[in-house]
């Protein structure tokens, strides 16, 4: 062996695993079957480990071999430790111990238990344990709480623990009732204790006495009972029965005490708490109808409990009346046809929301209802209302128990003006979400209902987390509209008491504080319930004595008395302590409205409604947070972005320039029109790109015309204005300067023998290309127009915060002009001019080589077509992109055809201007043609390259001409040297020869090899000279070709 160090089991080996044990003074069966059943009760967690979350776990530990000693392991092999731990202690009787981590066989050897060890008490079936359940070793060698014994107790029945018709009230008791508790009996006015008023639970698990009953009790002074079966909520959403019961036991006493009603009868109640639940309504309801006596009348309270009531009521021709009910729908008389309330409908307070909202110029409403259809009804009655004031509820929220993303919703909606409709319980976890999303404050206004407890917000509840002075922040100024449930007035009512000295004898009869009593505004309403009831009764009675029937006779299948007591009630007019009583014909209470706010924490009258007048009383005492009631919702503040004045003046000076330009240019090019070098130019055309530029300049002032100068009548003639303009002015200018390029490389990139056809030019196909164009123009113009107007429509940004004012919100606008297939517009129009744009661009490059008289300024006309092509391409998309901005906008768009118009001017015109002005004269047609080949064309190097091509054709032909009459020459002289021979052989024959003086000077003197006046050369010369354009055959014009 190794001694005592060696130990026989780590606890938190695989061992470890098995079950709790419980361990009694002489274990049995008995004990391990209790102590299994308590394990099984407690949910022992697998391995054995109890439940309890505060239990601490030694792992570890292990029974040392030879003390048995439970230690850990380090305190095992530790030579010279004294003996730690707790001893061993016993089990209450019929019970056991429960030791964690231990077999039955360790349990037996061990005699002390380390420190924190803990154990726990287990009792057998049918008894509870009384006293610590668990106990720890402490450090010092003892158990905790050992000065107060654990004893296992037999449980007593718990059918003691309630009383039918009465109450039952436990003492000394923890969760079951054990020896030492005991419970004490009493029963509900009307009713009688039948047994003993108390009863002790023994040890031997059995209350000392029976249970008792509670019993009717016989009619005082022989008055016969007449019952009235109630339904009180003494909790749930609205405990609105802590207040109601004692005020209707007041009335029933009062009313039993008068000897002018019912003097023959006597009131009795027989009631249940509902807690505001239609299930538990159910059950009782069933009770009250089923289980002796007869009840007359029932009086349920809450509106869900109400409408459950009064729809079975009348199955048992029952009539309802109920004290604190507002549900619109019970108003519903094909529904609830014996239905009767002194409570007001909840739709009273509409007229009175909508009176407040007219006062203080709302008009957009937003609600938030917990999803009952009292309140849905009521919401659906204010809708209509709101509807026919003119007014908007612009937002609906409901929900069913959690109000947190309904009021996110809220906050995100922006809504400012809200009405709340829920229950109190419901109104702290709205508000304190309310609090969480900041959704109050001066720029919030709250309207509840008024019959909340006027400290309902301070009221500890475990369903929120916000504390008092969050909840008080949150609902700071609310208001509330409420039904005037006591009379303002300080006039007695039937029950010769004034509603203070009601109040007063209320609260001693409460015996706490009425703000933390629920149902205490509607206790007067409940009191004059009972009266309205008795007087009817009275009045009922009288009447079935008419008719040899007395009260007593009712019963569930009479319906003669049951429509007696309905006229009695429909008829009922008194004044009661919460006011003038009296039911419409849907058997709701007409009432005053009292509207409250809340003031630093308390409710303070502001005013009156009397709905059936439409009379405010108003005292001008009302407070806001901000100073003045807050706006319904954030007012926008339309501002349209207009164009800087100091740009569009700035631009508009500069097109103005550019149009006097061009008016000069064209007065300049009409003036000089029968000069050569202009009309070479093509006039006409330039003249129509003088007048297009001029176009294209006067639309700047449309594109900067808007809302600033202009009114939104207007707008559309603006519109076209622009569209015209341009369109017009560039068909114009680009036109014209496109048809010029065209004609040059038509003609000067063909095949040689088809240009030698289209040198001829004739202006009109000029003319009629630029009019082909602008015609295209205006065509379009004119459907897009007819078609497609466009009109002025408004884009809208983001809208901006100011920092000065919170309810204030700017929404920037700009004005455009458009229309509704304006892209499609826009693309056939951009389509169209890019590929003249482009089109004119290649023509341009094409040519730039060329040199022509007809066009002598075809090379400005391509350096103008590239600028305003490219300035085109880069404006339209960039424009597009920019239309947010009207400044960069219009800056694109209006320097583009600014400085496009300018460049087209000053390249077109400007180098005319300037060579008439150098030269001093200005030259005709006449002169002009006098001058040499060089001086009708600023190109001279291209008309000498033209001049020689001609000369060396012209050389060809002559070679050609003069080898002709060389062969013509030699023939003649051959012929006259025959014609010499045949005269001298034959001198008869010289008469015949009548040509021979010619002849015979042609050898003599031979002709020069240039001769002009010869009619081949003159021919020759002519048709050459026709080519080069001249219109005669002048011989030095031939001379002049060979130098």
């Amino acid at each position: 062996m190794q001694g005592q160090r060696n130990c026989r089991q780590e606890l938190g080996g695989p061992d470890a695993l098995v079950p709790p044990i419980s361990v009694g003074l002489s274990p049995s069966p008995i004990d391990a079957a209790a102590a299994a059943a308590a394990g099984a009760e407690r949910g022992a967690r697998p391995g054995g480990r109890p439940r309890q979350p505060h239990r601490r776990y030694v792992p570890h530990a292990r029974v040392c071999a030879g003390t048995g000693v439970s230690l850990s392991p380090e305190a095992c092999d530790t030579p010279h430790l004294p003996t730690p731990g707790c001893q061993i202690i016993h089990p209450p009787r019929d019970g056991g111990i429960r030791y964690r981590g231990l077999t039955p066989e360790e349990v037996q050897s061990v005699r002390f238990l380390p420190f924190d060890y803990e154990i726990e008490y287990v009792c057998r079936p049918d008894r509870e344990i009384v006293g610590p359940k668990v106990r720890k070793c402490q450090r010092d060698g003892t158990w905790t709480a050992m000065g107060h014994p654990s004893r296992c107790l037999r449980t007593c029945p718990k059918m003691h623990l309630s009383l039918e018709n009465g109450q039952a009230v436990a003492r000394a008791m923890e969760r079951v009732p054990v020896e030492g508790t005991w419970t004490e009996y009493s029963c509900n006015p009307g009713f009688r204790l039948v047994g003993s008023a108390r009863s002790n639970c023994t040890k031997l698990g059995r209350w000392s006495t029976p249970k008792p009953i509670c019993e009717l009790r016989r009619p005082l002074s022989g008055k016969k009972a007449v019952h009235v079966g109630a339904l009180f909520p003494m909790s749930g959403g609205w405990p609105g029965g802590q207040a109601c019961l004692p005020a209707v036991r007041m009335a029933l006493e009062d009313i039993n005490s008068r000897r002018d009603i019912l003097p023959d009868y006597e009131l009795r109640l027989i009631h249940h708490d509902s807690k505001c639940d239609p299930g538990q309504a159910t059950k009782y309801l069933y009770e009250l109808l089923y289980n002796d006596p007869i009840k007359i009348i029932l009086m349920p309270g809450c509106s869900s409990v109400s409408t459950l009531v009064a729809e079975a009521a009348r199955m048992w021709n029952l009539i309802v009346l109920s004290y604190g009910s507002s549900s619109p729908a019970l108003s519903n008389r094909q529904r609830f046809p014996t239905f009767f309330r002194t409570h007001p409908s909840a739709t009273l307070h509409n007229p009175t929301r909508v009176q407040l909202f007219k006062k203080w110029g709302w008009t957009k409403i937003a609600t938030i209802q917990q999803t009952t259809e009292v309140f849905t009804s009521t919401l659906d009655d204010l809708d209509q209302r709101v509807k026919e004031a003119g007014l908007e509820i612009t937002f609906r929220q409901s929900f069913f128990s959690d109000p947190a993303a309904p009021v996110r919703n809220l906050k995100r909606q922006d809504a400012r003006i809200i009405v709340g409709l829920f229950y109190e319980t419901e109104a702290r976890k709205v508000f304190c979400e309310v609090y969480k999303e900041k959704l109050y404050g001066k720029k919030y206004v709250w309207f509840l209902i008024g019959w909340y407890a006027d400290n309902w917000f301070r009221i500890k509840d475990p369903a929120i987390n916000c504390t008092e002075a969050e909840m008080a922040e949150a609902v700071e100024g609310h208001v509330t509209t409420e039904i005037v449930m006591l009379n303002p007035e300080n006039t007695r009512s039937i029950s010769n008491m004034t509603s203070q000295e009601f109040i007063e004898k209320l609260q001693k009869r409460l015996g706490k504080n009425p703000e933390e009593t629920g149902g205490f505004q509607e206790a007067p309403l409940a009191y004059d319930a009972i009266w309205a009831l008795a007087l009817a009764l009275n009045k009922t009675s009288a009447e079935l004595v008419k008719k040899g029937l007395r009260l007593e006779d009712f019963n569930y299948n009479n319906k003669n008395i049951t429509d007696e007591i309905y006229r009695a009630l429909n008829s009922s007019a008194f004044e009661g302590v919460s006011g003038h009583v009296v039911f419409d014909a849907s058997g709701s209470r007409m009432a005053w409205t009292l509207i409250e706010q809340l003031q630093g924490g308390v409710y303070k009258k502001i005013g009156y409604y009397d709905s059936t007048k439409d009379n405010l009383s108003w005292y001008n005492n009302d407070k806001w947070i901000g100073g003045a009631p807050p706006a319904d919702y954030t007012k926008v503040i339309t501002t349209f972005r207009f164009l800087s004045q100091k740009l569009f003046i700035s631009v508009s000076v500069l097109a103005s320039l550019g149009i006097l330009l061009a008016i000069i240019c064209l007065a300049f090019n009409i003036y000089n029109g029968h000069v050569r070098y202009i009309q070479n130019s093509q006039p006409y055309l330039n003249n129509m790109t003088a007048v297009g530029c001029t176009l294209a300049l006067a639309a700047v002032f449309p594109l900067g015309l808007d809302g600033y100068h202009i009114g939104p009548g207007l707008f559309p003639f603006v519109c076209q204005a622009r569209l015209w303009l341009l369109g017009l002015g560039f068909s114009l200018a680009y036109g014209s300067m496109f048809t010029k390029i065209w004609w040059v490389h038509t003609v000067f990139t063909k095949k040689e023998e088809k240009k030698e056809k289209r040198k001829t030019l004739e202006p009109w196909k000029l003319y009629a290309t630029v009019g082909l164009l602008v015609g295209l123009d205006v065509v379009t113009l004119i459907i897009w127009q007819i078609v497609d107007p466009l009109h002025r429509t408004i884009e809208e940004f983001t809208k901006e915060e100011p920092k000065t004012d919170t309810d204030v919100s700017i929404l920037p606008q700009l004005e455009h002009c458009s229309s509704t297939k304006m892209n499609t517009w826009l693309g056939i129009f951009y389509g169209f001019k890019g590929l003249l744009l482009l089109l004119g661009i290649f023509l341009a490059y094409e040519t730039k080589s060329v040199s022509t008289e007809k066009i002598n300024d075809h090379r400005a006309v391509g350096m103008a077509i590239y600028n305003v092509a490219v300035l085109c391409l880069i404006t339209a998309p960039v424009t597009m992109i920019l239309s947010s901005q009207q400044d960069a906008a219009f800056a694109f768009a209006s320097l583009a055809v600014v400085f496009s118009s300018y460049i087209t001017l000053v390249v077109l015109f400007v180098p005319k201007m300037r060579r008439l002005i150098t030269r001093g004269e200005w030259q005709s047609e006449q002169q002009d043609t006098m001058k040499t080949g060089s001086s009708t064309n600023n190109n001279e190097e291209e008309k000498s390259r033209l001049l020689e091509k001609e000369n060396r054709e012209l050389e060809k032909i002559i070679a050609e001409k003069e080898e002709r009459v060389s062969e013509l020459r030699q023939q003649l002289q051959d012929r006259q040297q025959l014609r010499s021979r045949r005269r001298s052989s034959n001198p008869s024959r010289e008469a015949d020869n009548h040509f021979s003086p010619g002849l015979s000077a042609a050898p003599a003197a031979p002709a020069p090899f240039y001769q002009p006046n010869l009619p081949l050369v003159r021919c020759l010369v002519s048709e050459q000279a026709d080519k080069l354009g001249r219109g005669n055959c002048d011989g030095s014009r031939v001379h002049l070709l060979y130098k």
